[in-house]
């Protein structure tokens, strides 16, 4: 007697990482960083459809694992992430991730996916989602201060999203700096490496940072920042740890993801409790200003939020459509009463 075959519902989507990597190449990497911006900045526009929680932290002298979860009422979601720094000492990623989509009328997964590329992808064009509103008009050149793994991508959706052309390259370690150079060739971007953090930030219209130690740190100081320019603060993102001085925060206007999670984990943890942000979801729907003049200096402090993470889960659930790009995977056991779950485990044994 064979056991039934289970249900459409019972089979999950599931996205590898190489065929994560098919999908994007199939695209575009500049067509994916355009459109998921569009689709984040389109959720961004829905806020209050959305459950809003910090994410669920669970910290060690190592780093820490997170879970981010998140609905519109009818899609759920939830990201579990980690942060280790000390992991690439050992050849390690700094940060890995996979996600899962479900709906929220029968609780049924409908999408599991690797989420540490995607991640990537979704940070990146997050920051160019804010650059776009927030950043300096005519916008040309981008400093990139930290080489590390996000680096590229950050680039890439400045250049396809904001029209940054030149990109200036600064990291303690100079193999992560020749690494970057060597990747961004023939991307249509002029790169330039610098010695220092000063050296790289001349002339930048868009500052940003993205620093991997876990530790309260001072990547740029006030007299290294003039007037006009938009920061771009990605690297602070967990309690203790932080990219700039506090004197920066004090001449800037600062816009934030969600509030009760940046001012635990965003630069803005320096701050007392009253210091003023701007939530960007505002700026989007006209609620709040954004950019006033030329010498604001406007500064996204962004820790990643949940949200980012449901929109970039919906957005590879429509792309994978059609492409086979994905694995079924039976990971719900489906019995064809159930009401009868142990006679489902007792059949198979029969088999």
């Amino acid at each position: 007697m064979s056991s039934p075959l289970p249900s459409e519902k019972a089979l999950v989507p599931f996205v590898s990482v190489e065929n994560m990597m098919r999908l994007v190449h199939h695209i575009g990497i500049e067509t994916v960083l355009t459109e998921l911006t569009d689709v984040i900045e389109a959720d961004f526009r829905r806020w209050g459809s959305f459950d809003k929680t910090p994410r669920v932290a669970s910290h060690s002298g190592e780093g820490v694992i997170e879970l981010m979860p998140t609905s519109d009422g009818e899609i759920y979601s939830f990201k579990y992430v980690n942060g280790h720094p000390k992991n690439m000492a050992q050849g390690l990623q700094t940060v890995t991730a996979f996600g899962l989509l479900a709906e929220v009328s029968t609780g049924y997964p409908v999408l599991l996916t690797e989420m540490t590329l995607l991640t990537a992808l979704r940070t990146a064009a997050t920051s160019a989602m804010a650059a776009r509103h927030l950043a300096p008009r005519g916008a040309r050149t981008m400093a990139m201060i930290g080489n590390g793994a996000q680096a590229e991508f950050q680039a890439l959706a400045m250049k396809a999203v904001c029209g940054i052309d030149h990109i200036r390259l600064y990291d303690i370690d100079p193999l992560a700096t020749e690494k970057m150079v060597r990747n961004l060739a023939g991307t249509g971007l002029t790169v330039t490496a610098c010695s220092s953090s000063q050296s790289a930030i001349e002339n930048a219209d868009i500052i940003t940072t993205c620093t991997a130690d876990k530790q309260y740190a001072t990547i740029l100081t006030d007299n290294m920042v003039g007037s006009g320019v938009h920061i771009n603060a990605i690297g602070g993102d967990c309690p203790g740890k932080t990219e700039l001085h506090r004197d920066i925060l004090l001449r800037a206007d600062t816009f934030v993801e969600y509030p009760p999670q940046t001012r635990i984990e965003g630069e803005i943890q320096q701050m007392d409790a009253d210091y003023p942000v701007t939530e960007f979801w505002q700026v989007l729907t006209g609620q709040a200003t954004g950019r006033r003049d030329a010498d604001q200096i406007t500064l996204f402090d962004s820790v990643g939020f949940a949200i980012e993470d449901f929109s970039a889960l919906r957005y590879v659930r429509d792309k994978l459509r059609g492409t086979g790009l994905y694995q079924d995977l039976d990971i719900i056991a489906d019995p064809d009463d159930p009401r009868d779950l142990f006679g489902m485990l007792q059949r198979a044994k029969q088999a």
